[in-house]
């Protein structure tokens, strides 16, 4: 009896689960520098502190 590992085993390799990660990792990085340029153009009186916060809070939304 196969425990289900045989049959991937003899599959081809395919790069698209890789692919995928590092498309949408290169999508949230350059999510998060647009937030912080923006907020660097909107808000220019935020100090580095505050902008670091907001960044934060960004992430937390972002992973919904």
């Amino acid at each position: 009896m196969s425990d289900g590992n045989f049959n991937r085993a003899l599959l081809p390799q395919t790069p698209y689960a890789s692919g995928l990660k590092m498309g949408r990792a290169m999508a949230t990085k350059k999510a998060e520098e647009a937030f912080v340029a923006w907020l660097r153009a909107e808000e220019p009186q935020l100090t580095d502190e505050s902008i670091k916060e907001k960044l934060l809070a960004f992430r937390e939304l972002m992973k919904c």
